[in-house]
C-alpha cells in the first residue's frame, strides 16, 4: 500500500464552518438518543409489536449499530464488506494516514441493501412530511449510492474535516453540502473533487465513482 505524505494536520475553520459542522455532529447525537429511546419503547410494547418490526433492517443489510461505528479494517462486517474494492482501498490508505496525525476513521455506514435503504426513506418521508423533502436527506433505493458500494458515511467530525481537507489525494470527496460526512470515491487520486451538490435531491452531475 502507498504511503501518501501529508502536512501536519490544522484545524483551521473558520468559525462559521465549525459551527456548522459541531451542529450536524449534535444533530446526529439527537438523532441517535430518540433512535434509542424508541428502541426502549418498542421493546415495552411486548411480543405483538416485536413481531411486526421482525423485518427491520440488520447488520446482514449493511445496519452498523448506532454508537458502534466501524473500524475501516472490519472488512468481515457486510456494511464494508458489500462496499466498490477500489473505495475500501483508497479508505483504507486514508485512514492509516490519519491515524499519523492523531485522527481514527469510523464507518457509520456503507453498503446497505434495497431492503434497507427502502426502509431508511419511509423513515425520512415520515420525519419530513413529503417525498420531495425526504430526497434531501435520503436517496430512494434504485439512486442510491450506497446501495450500490459506492458511498460511506464517516465519524467523527474530526474525521469528517480530515477527510475534507485531504480526501482529494486518495480520490475521496464529500458530495453534498449538507452532508459533511458522506463520501465517495470520485476522482483519481491527486485529482480535484466534483463541486459540492447542495443536497441529495440536487439533480448535478453523479460522482465518477
Amino acid at each position: 500500500m502507498s504511503h501518501t505524505v501529508l502536512p501536519p494536520f490544522r484545524d483551521e475553520r473558520p468559525t462559521r464552518v465549525r459551527r456548522r459542522i459541531t451542529f450536524v455532529a449534535l444533530g446526529v447525537c439527537l438523532a441517535a438518543l430518540v433512535a434509542a429511546l424508541a428502541t426502549v419503547l418498542a421493546g415495552l410494547a411486548g411480543a405483538a409489536l416485536a413481531s411486526s418490526v421482525a423485518g427491520d433492517p440488520d447488520r446482514s443489510g449493511g445496519l452498523v449499530a448506532s454508537g458502534s461505528p466501524l473500524q475501516v479494517t472490519e472488512v468481515d462486517e457486510p456494511a464494508l464488506a458489500g462496499l466498490d474494492a477500489r473505495l475500501r482501498d483508497a479508505l483504507a490508505e486514508a485512514a492509516a494516514d490519519a491515524a499519523e496525525q492523531g485522527i481514527e476513521i469510523r464507518v457509520t455506514s456503507g453498503w446497505r441493501s434495497e431492503a434497507y435503504q427502502r426502509r431508511l426513506m419511509e423513515d425520512a418521508i415520515r420525519t419530513h412530511g413529503s417525498e420531495a423533502e425526504a430526497r434531501r436527506y435520503v436517496a430512494p433505493p434504485e439512486r442510491s449510492r450506497h446501495v450500490t458500494g459506492d458511498a460511506v458515511d464517516l465519524a467523527p467530525v474530526d474525521a469528517q474535516y480530515w477527510l475534507i481537507q485531504y480526501g482529494d489525494a486518495y480520490g475521496l470527496c464529500q458530495i453534498y453540502a449538507n452532508e459533511s460526512w458522506h463520501f465517495e470515491l470520485a476522482t483519481t487520486p491527486g485529482g480535484v473533487c466534483p463541486e459540492l451538490r447542495e443536497d441529495a435531491s440536487d439533480g448535478g452531475a453523479a460522482a465518477t465513482g
